[in-house]
């Protein structure tokens, strides 16, 4: 029997998953707008729209799937408050290291399981990301994003690519994992003090991604809210049109706060 999916896109990477009767945050960013975060290293970004729905009205969280924690975009004041009331929280290893208590970090390609009683137990596999050009590392730090999957049918009903750009320990995730739904972090992050260089990927990457991958759907977050974005969902969806109609039709923008079901 597939995975029952729902995903409702709260703004920026932030995603109520709500899988096999897990209801699961990715990278809680839940600030109003208008102020500026500084990322280190001369880089900076103002937050320009708000969550489309409040951490009140969220209701009951099993788990936060967090790629990062030191970059405001991906865990900002408020979202960064919510962790200590969430039993689960999964991280990388060295966020896992500065969150502290029972945070789990994860190397890429490690995994980790959710259990409760009542509910199928989610295999949770970390997987490669890269945020910015080669020798960037010491820099941006590390990040990771998710594959969930069941394990009933060999497919990842999910993966979270993370903050990343296109990169080979990205691209091994076509030979590692049967993925349904792709969550693409877009927007072609550029900053001023670094020119041309990118720390996410463009829908060029994201088109070029999801040609080995093949997901059912592909899905761009974090594409919009801060000012650091170079690609919105306009530019996106225009450069969609140049492709053949099966690459088209495989992405798919969420409505901000509509809960959305994905299960095929």
């Amino acid at each position: 029997m597939p995975a029952r999916l729902r995903l409702t896109h709260i703004g920026g990477p932030t995603v109520l998953i709500e899988l096999d009767g897990w209801r699961i945050l990715s990278d809680p960013t839940f600030d109003p707008p208008g102020r500026r975060y500084k990322f280190g290293w001369g880089t900076s970004s103002n937050k320009v729209a708000g969550p489309a729905v409040a951490v009140g009205d969220l209701g009951t969280l099993h788990a936060v799937l967090l790629t990062h924690d030191h970059h405001a975009d991906n865990l900002d004041v408020a979202g960064r408050s919510l962790l200590a009331d969430v039993p689960t929280v999964i991280t990388t290893v060295p966020g896992a290291a500065r969150l502290g208590g029972t945070t789990i970090g994860l190397e890429p390609w490690q995994t980790t399981l959710l259990e409760a009683p009542g509910r199928t137990a989610l295999r949770i596999v970390a997987t490669p990301c890269r945020h910015g050009p080669p020798l960037s590392h010491p820099i941006v730090g590390d990040v990771v994003g998710f594959g969930l999957s069941d394990g009933t049918n060999g497919m990842t009903a999910l993966w979270i690519s993370g903050d990343t750009v296109l990169f080979d320990g990205v691209r091994e995730v076509a030979d590692r994992l049967h993925v349904d739904v792709a969550l693409l972090h877009l927007g072609g992050v550029r900053f001023p003090i670094t020119g041309p260089l990118r720390y996410t990927m463009t829908i060029d990457d994201g088109i070029e991604l999801c040609r080995s991958i093949s997901p059912r759907v592909a899905i761009p977050v974090h594409y919009e809210g801060w000012s650091h974005f170079r690609q919105g969902r306009d530019a996106i969806e225009q450069r969609l049109t140049d492709e053949p109609a099966d690459i088209e039709e495989m992405f798919r923008f969420l409505e901000l706060g509509v809960p959305t079901n994905m299960t095929a």
